[in-house]
C-alpha cells in the first residue's frame, strides 16, 4: 500500500448538492424549493407547533395540573443504609442530622425522612425531620429512640 493508491471507504464520500448554480446544473432556477410560497422565501423559519394558521394543539387543549408552592421535599433514608453504616463503624453513638450529612446520606439544606425498609439491629437514637410509622416501630423494636426535630 502506498500513498498514491489509498482511497476512502466505499460510500463514505459524496458530492455536495450545489443548488442555485444555473439551469445547466439541474438545480438552478428555484433552487429545489419549488415555486413561490412561504417556504421558498429567504429567511423562512417555521415556529415550533405552527400548524399553517390552524389553532395549534397546545392552544386547543385545556390547561391542567397543579404545583403546590408549599410542598416540602424530603431526602428518604432507609434503615438498612443506616445499619450498614453502623456495621462499617462509620457511625457510633446517636445518629443526628449532622452525622447523616457527614456520611453523605444527605446535604445540609435537605429535610430528612427515615423510611422503614430493612432492619435495624442496634439500639440507637435517631433524630430526623420525619419518620414513617414502620421506621418508628422498627427503631423502638430494636431498643432505640426516634426523635422528631
Amino acid at each position: 500500500m502506498n500513498l498514491n493508491n489509498i482511497k476512502p471507504a466505499a460510500g463514505s464520500t459524496f458530492n455536495s448538492k450545489r443548488i442555485g448554480r444555473g439551469q445547466g446544473s439541474g438545480k438552478g432556477g428555484t433552487s429545489t424549493k419549488g415555486h413561490k410560497g412561504q417556504k421558498a422565501r429567504a429567511g423562512y423559519s417555521q415556529k415550533i407547533g405552527f400548524e399553517g394558521g390552524q389553532m395549534p394543539l397546545q392552544r386547543r387543549l385545556p390547561k391542567f395540573g397543579f404545583k403546590n408552592v408549599n410542598r416540602k421535599e424530603f431526602r428518604a433514608i432507609n434503615l438498612d443504609s443506616i445499619q450498614t453504616l453502623i456495621e462499617n463503624k462509620s457511625i457510633t453513638g446517636d445518629i443526628t442530622k449532622e452525622v447523616l450529612i457527614a456520611n453523605g446520606l444527605a446535604t445540609k439544606n435537605e429535610l430528612v425522612k427515615i423510611m422503614g425498609r430493612g432492619e435495624l439491629k442496634s439500639a440507637v437514637s435517631i433524630s430526623a425531620d420525619k419518620f414513617t410509622k414502620s421506621a418508628e416501630e422498627l427503631i423502638a423494636k430494636a431498643g432505640g429512640k426516634a426523635i422528631t426535630l
